[in-house]
């Protein structure tokens, strides 16, 4: 058996502008708009997946308003700790994504090679809106296996190249016991961006965007897209704990 049940952990929540994540002008770009972030913990018989990191505690402690709380406080909730952690998938390397990396030790790291050539190339560094989005203490100490387009990592989850939101997003494709989900991370922060096919402003290509929207449409089929950035999460899914809903291949409400 090679089904995996699924989890979505809200480590941290603010409040920004609708502007921050939906590109053009539509008149409401000032209105308030929440903010979610999240881990997702994917749990087989024979594995233990966490996807993506979150923020390590010294760089939320930088976000003004943020409502944030340790991933690791919260997989406890769920009674996993760091070392039954056996593989951690980095959709990117956003320091909203990749922060508490190192607390997972026994845990192979998987990335995208082309994600992590751009964060360690010449590009990067001469761009100031990515030096604010990359952890350099991560990248520093990242120990990673690099892996080339659509991989199965373990039995039942794979992960898939993107791109579009940064040169080398992934998003990940697990299969459960009610079909398979689609963990989309920041290839859509927002159920209306794929939805209304509209993108986030923050990306790395336009057309990429597009063509990533087109991908996880294709992987998930009837099941659902779990994007990375939207508190609708919460409510519609069932609740495991404050901050921790099941995904699994249940559709929502």
């Amino acid at each position: 058996m090679n089904e995996f049940e699924v989890y979505a952990l809200c480590y941290g929540r603010r409040t920004g502008f609708r502007g921050e994540h939906f590109l053009g002008y539509d008149g409401n770009s000032a209105e308030p708009h929440p903010t979610a972030y999240y881990v997702w913990l994917a749990v087989s018989p024979a594995h233990t997946v966490l996807v993506d990191a979150g923020i390590r505690a010294e760089r939320a402690r930088e976000i003004p308003g943020l409502d944030y709380v340790e991933p690791v406080r919260l997989l406890a909730e769920l009674g996993v700790g760091p070392e039954a952690v056996d593989h951690v998938v980095l959709t990117h390397l956003h320091y909203d994504h990749c922060g508490t990396v190192a607390r997972f030790p026994a845990a192979r790291v998987v990335v995208q090679r082309s994600e992590v050539d751009y964060w360690t190339g010449p590009w990067a560094k001469r761009i100031e809106r990515e030096r604010w989005l990359l952890d350099e203490a991560v990248l520093e100490d990242l120990r990673a296996d690099p892996v080339d387009g659509d991989v199965e990592v373990v039995p039942g989850l794979s992960v898939h190249l993107v791109g579009g939101h940064t040169a080398g997003m992934q998003v990940v494709r697990v299969e459960t016991g009610s079909g398979p989900v689609v963990l989309a991370s920041d290839a859509s922060h927002f159920h209306e961006n794929i939805e209304t096919d509209r993108p986030a402003p923050l990306l790395h290509s336009m057309p990429g965007v597009y063509g990533a929207f087109d991908r996880v449409r294709e992987l998930a089929g009837s099941g659902p897209v779990v994007p990375g950035h939207d508190p609708e999460v919460l409510a519609r899914y069932p609740p495991v704990a404050d901050r921790i809903v099941r995904i699994s291949g249940t559709s929502g409400s």
